[in-house]
């Protein structure tokens, strides 16, 4: 049996995609609720595997006010991305 979440929870729009870049100046994109937090266990060696031997890790773009579905969209549209876009994007 699973748990039904309540529809305030399931419209909240508290996720964030993010964009860091790592040492290595490859670039790593994610999404969470708390950016700080998680570029800091990025940085602590807990965040994703990509990042683990390429910290440190500097937050270099962050996009907000999306719901989780939203955000995963946005993820993968920006991973798609080829490097020099995704570059202008966090230039911008």
């Amino acid at each position: 049996m699973t748990k039904s979440r309540p529809a305030a929870e399931l419209s909240a729009k508290d996720w964030a995609v993010y964009v860091v870049r790592c040492r290595d100046g490859s670039l790593y994109t994610g999404i969470t609720k708390d950016v700080k937090a998680r570029v800091a266990k990025h940085n602590a060696g807990k965040g994703g595997a990509y990042t683990r031997s390429r910290k440190p890790v500097r937050l270099r773009y962050k996009e907000t006010g999306f719901t989780r579905s939203q955000a995963l969209v946005r993820e993968a549209e920006i991973k798609r991305l080829p490097h020099e876009l995704k570059k202008e994007l966090i230039r911008a």
